[in-house]
This record gives structure tokens, C-alpha cells and sequence, in this order.
């Protein structure tokens, strides 16, 4: 008899936050009705009180629900493993059904808080509208089933982390509101922009990140710079696996320049004449066309620049990693032993 592989345990690491998504079963709903969803939220917030685990954000949807959690006193593991087994249980005996409710295991990706925690909070915050669970934002400031009400002061619940988000945008209470409501306006029309640079594979972390990354089936991810992926990897006692440079997308690469030169990624493909934001795009134009074969054409729409100011980039960057030592083979394989 042939024994399945054992589960590898999640990763953690300090300094960082999780984005947990859980979906039902072949997607289907995993609240009914509102007593559904008042029992998942009295068990979460028995939980992290319980565990002294941080809550920043939350919404439920009808299929599945998201999360933004920071490690306390006990691993994200077993938080998860209490709420979801409870559940099950509650909802199987409450409709009469046997069998899995979710989805094989949750998905959770490790995000560097510093850099992407705002974002984060915006975009969770924002799935009951983009999923047309809710009508507008009008709405979300008082749907009871998203901590975004509880941000905007409507409802209040103490395992919520509110103070801590707002404290983030003014000192202030209705200053922050303010702005913070604008924040996540702002956010409904700009998208998602939140991708897993890394995604953990049979043997290790692989590096394929964006479009190719979307059709694997895993559900571990770390979202972050080059130096917090490193970081996490070698806290962590794992691996990063030596795929071919090829297989990275161009915003996976993107991701990597920016966290190597110290900026937003979003600076990286806003343009300008800021001095690092420059050498990001040169850097990006280099390793894009000489290591990831990709046309100047290609870089040239992505960048919105002529296709002669990429070959002037692709010689201004050459330089640079040379003059700075910077090898991207070498930065993508940091995290081996």
C-alpha cells in the first residue's frame, strides 16, 4: 500500500501577515443564512482572543471568506485548524449533511507587512462589492459580515484590530476614517495588484510567479520583496528551487527590481525621473530582454516608451549590474542551502 505524502507544515515568519482564503467544497456556498455567518464570526473571535492573534481585516462571501491575520501566541496553523474543523462540525449538524465543507487545505499567503499591509486591508475589504454580494461602497460601510464596517465605525468588536489600521492613516478618529474611507475608493477602481511571488511546489519555492503561476494548484504563497522572501526561506530551514530565470513572468521580475532597489512597485511601472525608479526600469529592461528573452516591443508597451529608449535601458543596466555585482540567476537561487 502506497502512503500519501505527509503535508508540509506551514510556514511562518516574524514580520509578516497571512492572507487566508477559504472556499467551500467545488465552490459551493458555505453560509446559508446569517446564522451561518454569525457562528463562524463567534467562533473567530472566541478564537483569536483566545490565541492573542491579530485580526486586521475579514469579509465573508457566499462560497468563501477572507482573512488578514498576524502570528501570536500560537501558529496560523492551528488558529485555522480550530475555526475550520469547529465549524464543519456546526454546519453539518445544523443542515443535516455529512462530508467535507472546504476545499482541501486554506489557501494562505505570507505577505511582508510593511509593504504591501494597507493593500491588503483594501483589497479583502473590497470583495463583497467587487463580488456583487454588495451593491456599492455605500453599502459596505454597513454590511455587517466585513470588518470594513467595523473600520468605518458602524459596528464595533474588540478582536478586531481597528485601532492599529486607522492609526496608519491619522492620529485622529474621524481624520482617519476619512481617509481611509478615500483609501479603499481609490482601491475599487484601480484592481487587484496583489501577486504571489513565490508559490511552494513538491520539492520546495518555486520561483514561476504571474500568468503562469495561475493555472498550479497549491495553496502556500509568499508575497514580498526579494529580501523578505530570502529572509522567510532561510528562517524557515526551506528552499527555493533553481527554475530557469525563463520561467519568471515580467511582473514576477518586476517585483524582484523594485524590492532590489527600495521602491513601490507600482513606481516601477509609473515612470518619472526619479533617480531609483529609473535604474529599477533599467534593471527591468536588462534582465527582461538578455535573461527572460523578451521583446523590446513587449517592454516598450508594458513601459509605455519607445522601443529605442528599452535598447538605451538594456545598456544602462548592463552597467549597473555589472558596477553592483547584482546577478538575477543569483538572487532567485539565494534561498538554497
Amino acid at each position: 500500500m502506497v502512503r500519501p505524502m505527509p503535508r508540509q507544515a506551514r510556514i511562518d515568519a516574524p514580520g509578516a501577515v497571512h492572507h487566508i482564503i477559504c472556499r467551500g467544497l467545488e465552490r459551493r456556498e458555505i453560509f446559508r443564512d446569517d446564522a451561518d455567518r454569525d457562528a463562524l464570526l463567534l467562533r473567530l473571535a472566541r478564537i483569536v482572543e483566545e490565541t492573542q492573534t491579530p485580526c486586521f481585516a475579514w469579509a465573508l462571501m457566499p462560497n468563501h471568506f477572507h482573512l488578514l491575520l498576524e502570528t501570536g501566541d500560537v501558529p496560523i496553523a492551528t488558529v485555522m485548524r480550530r475555526l475550520l474543523t469547529g465549524y464543519a462540525l456546526w454546519f453539518n449538524r445544523r443542515h443535516d449533511r455529512q462530508g467535507h465543507l472546504f476545499q482541501n487545505r486554506y489557501k494562505s499567503i505570507l505577505c511582508q507587512r510593511d509593504r504591501y499591509f494597507l493593500e491588503l486591508i483594501r483589497y479583502i475589504h473590497l470583495n463583497p462589492v467587487r463580488g456583487y454580494t454588495i451593491a456599492s461602497l455605500e453599502d459596505l460601510a454597513t454590511y455587517r459580515y466585513s470588518g470594513h464596517s467595523r473600520l468605518t465605525g458602524a459596528f464595533q468588536d474588540s478582536w478586531q484590530r481597528t485601532g492599529e489600521v486607522l492609526a496608519a492613516f491619522a492620529d485622529r478618529l474621524p481624520e482617519a476614517r476619512e481617509y481611509y474611507l478615500k483609501f479603499v475608493t481609490q482601491g475599487l477602481f484601480k484592481g487587484k495588484n496583489l501577486e504571489a511571488t513565490i508559490i511552494r511546489g513538491t520539492e520546495g519555492w518555486d520561483t514561476k510567479a504571474g500568468q503562469e503561476s495561475r493555472h498550479r494548484k497549491s495553496d502556500e504563497r509568499i508575497l514580498g520583496d526579494s529580501q523578505f522572501i530570502a529572509s522567510v526561506l532561510t528562517h524557515s530551514g526551506e528552499k527555493l528551487m533553481t527554475s530557469p530565470p525563463e520561467a519568471i513572468g515580467l511582473h514576477s521580475l518586476g517585483a524582484i527590481v523594485a524590492g532590489l532597489l527600495r521602491i513601490e512597485v507600482d513606481e516601477l511601472w509609473s515612470g518619472g525621473k526619479h533617480r531609483k525608479r529609473t535604474m529599477a526600469r533599467d534593471l527591468l529592461c536588462y534582465w527582461g530582454t538578455r535573461t527572460l528573452r523578451l521583446t523590446g516591443s513587449l517592454l516598450a508597451a508594458e513601459l509605455n516608451i519607445t522601443q529605442s529608449a528599452v535598447s538605451r535601458a538594456v545598456q544602462r543596466g548592463e552597467k549597473l549590474a555589472k558596477e553592483r555585482g547584482w546577478s538575477l540567476e543569483k538572487m532567485l537561487n539565494r534561498g538554497r542551502p
